[in-house]
C-alpha cells in the first residue's frame, strides 16, 4: 500500500488514479460488446447458445436455456447445509429494511382540482448474477428483494453456467428463496442483450440490475435507453476514516475484506494518527499469509491501496468527501457526529463493530452501491428503483376557467399557438 501525507494536490491525484478503474475508461472493448448485442438482437436464442458455447464451453439448446424445477430441487440437495438458515435470516433483515422504502400513491382535492401521483411497479425486472471468480448468493437477495417489495410482476434472472450446463447450487437456492420467477443459463454481454431486447425464450424486461465484469458493465451502458439500468458499476472500494481510538487490527481486517474482491478493488485508510497508520500496515502484513485470496489482495493493495496521513480532521473529511467511496467506515471517537459531516458515500458504517461485511450480508440496507465517486449523485439500489410515478391531473370547468388566461399567455409567449388554442376553445362560448 502507498503511504501518503495528504495535501489538496495529491488528494486530486489519488482520485484521478481511482477513476482509472471506471468502466467508462475501457472503450477498447465497446466494439466487441456492440457486436454481441447486435448478434443477439438479430439471432436471439441461436446467438445465446453460440456465445455460451464459446465463452462458457457449455452446450445448451433452446429447451435447456431455462433452469428447470428439477435443477432447483437438486441445488437444494447440493448446497452447503448452513446456507439456507443464513439466507433466510438475511432475507428477513433485507425485507424489513426495504419495506420501509415503499412509496404510496397520493392525491389532493381542492376547489374542483384533483392532483396526485400514482405509484406503480415495473412489470418485468431483469437481474444479472455473475458466475466468475466467486459465488454471490447475497447479491441475488440484494437485487431481487427490492423488486419483490416494489411489487414487480415478473423477475427474470440470468447467470452463467459451467461447462456441464449447471448453475452454482448456492445461486439457484438464493434465487428460489428470493422469489425469482424464471432463471436462464446465460452470462456476459449476451445476457444483458437478451434481457434488453428479448429472444424467443427470454422475455424483454423494463429494468436490468446486478453486478458483472467489464463486458457486462459496457453492455448495460449500451442498452440504457432501451431499458432502465441500476448503474454502471466499477470495482469494489472501501475507505476507513479512523483516529487514534480505532483498533488497528479491526481496521486492517476491514481494508482486506474489500481488497479480496479483485485486483482492481480499492482499500484506503485516512487518519490523523501516524501511530495508527503504522500499526494498521503491520497488521495487514500479519493477516496476508493467512488469507485464501492473498495474490488478489496483494495486487489490489499494490495498485489501489492507500494509507493516507491527514494533517488535521478537516483535511481527512475533505478527502472522504472527495473520494465519495462506495463503503465508508467511520471509526473515530464520535462517529455519529462525524457522520453528519459526510456529504458523499454509498453506505456508511459507524464504530468498531459495524464492519463492512455486516452490510454485505445481513444488516438489511442494500449492498448494491455507487462506485468510482458516483456516490456524489447516485444512491444504493432501493425499492424506488422498481417503481414508476405517474402524475394525475383533473380540473373542473370552473377551476380551469379561473386560470385559462395564464396558460394561454405562456403558450402565446412561447409561440405555441396550438397549445393556447387547446385551452381557448373550451371557453369560446363565453
Amino acid at each position: 500500500m502507498k503511504k501518503v501525507t495528504l495535501t489538496k494536490e495529491n488528494t486530486k491525484d489519488i482520485l484521478e488514479r481511482l477513476l482509472e478503474r471506471s468502466p467508462h475508461q475501457y472503450s477498447e472493448y465497446e466494439s466487441t460488446v456492440n457486436e454481441i448485442i447486435s448478434e443477439v438482437r438479430k439471432k436471439g436464442d441461436e446467438a445465446l447458445i453460440s456465445y455460451t458455447a464459446k465463452f462458457d464451453h457449455a452446450t445448451l439448446t433452446n429447451e435447456t436455456l431455462r433452469v428447470t424445477p428439477e435443477e432447483i430441487e437438486e441445488a437444494y440437495k447440493e448446497a452447503d447445509p448452513s446456507l439456507l438458515p443464513a439466507l433466510r435470516a438475511s432475507k428477513e433483515q433485507i425485507l424489513d429494511f426495504h419495506q420501509k422504502q415503499m412509496n404510496q400513491s397520493w392525491f389532493t382535492t381542492k376547489d374542483g382540482i384533483f392532483l396526485g401521483q400514482k405509484v406503480t411497479p415495473m412489470e418485468y425486472a431483469g437481474v444479472y448474477v455473475p458466475g466468475g471468480k466467486a459465488v454471490y448468493p447475497s447479491s441475488v437477495l440484494m437485487n431481487v428483494l427490492p423488486a419483490k417489495v416494489a411489487g414487480v410482476e415478473h423477475i427474470i434472472m440470468t447467470t452463467p453456467c459451467g461447462p456441464d450446463g449447471k448453475v452454482y447450487a448456492q445461486t439457484l437456492v438464493a434465487a428460489h428463496e428470493a422469489g425469482v420467477d424464471e432463471i436462464y443459463k446465460v452470462g456476459g454481454a449476451q445476457a444483458i442483450a437478451a434481457l434488453a431486447f428479448g429472444t424467443e425464450t427470454i422475455p424483454k424486461v423494463d429494468k436490468i440490475v446486478g453486478p458483472g465484469n467489464i463486458f457486462v458493465a459496457l453492455a448495460k451502458k449500451a442498452v440504457f435507453g432501451h431499458v432502465s439500468i441500476d448503474s454502471i458499476a466499477g470495482p469494489s472500494e472501501i475507505l476507513v476514516w479512523a483516529d487514534e481510538t480505532a483498533n488497528p487490527r479491526f481496521v486492517a481486517a476491514d481494508l482486506l475484506s474489500q481488497a479480496e474482491h479483485d485486483e482492481m478493488a480499492s482499500a484506503i485508510l485516512v487518519t490523523t494518527s501516524e501511530a495508527l497508520l503504522n500499526q494498521v500496515e503491520k497488521e495487514i502484513q500479519g493477516f496476508l499469509p493467512k488469507l485464501s485470496r492473498r495474490e488478489i489482495i496483494e495486487k489490489s493493495l499494490e495498485n489501489y491501496g492507500y494509507l493516507l496521513l491527514a494533517p488535521d480532521d478537516d483535511t481527512a473529511l475533505s478527502c472522504v468527501n472527495s473520494i465519495a467511496s462506495e463503503h465508508l467506515e467511520i471509526v473515530t471517537k464520535d462517529p455519529m457526529s462525524d457522520m453528519t459531516k459526510v456529504k458523499h458515500a454509498g453506505a456508511i458504517f459507524l464504530g468498531s463493530y459495524s464492519s463492512e461485511p455486516l452490510g454485505d450480508y445481513y444488516a438489511g440496507p442494500n449492498h448494491v452501491l455507487p462506485t468510482n465517486g458516483t456516490a456524489r449523485f447516485f444512491s444504493a439500489l432501493s425499492v424506488e428503483d422498481f417503481l414508476k410515478k405517474s402524475s394525475v391531473v383533473y380540473y373542473s370547468k370552473d377551476a380551469l376557467e379561473k386560470v385559462h388566461t395564464n396558460i394561454e399567455t405562456f403558450a402565446t409567449l412561447e409561440k405555441l399557438t396550438a397549445h393556447a388554442n387547446s385551452i381557448k376553445v373550451r371557453f369560446e362560448e363565453d
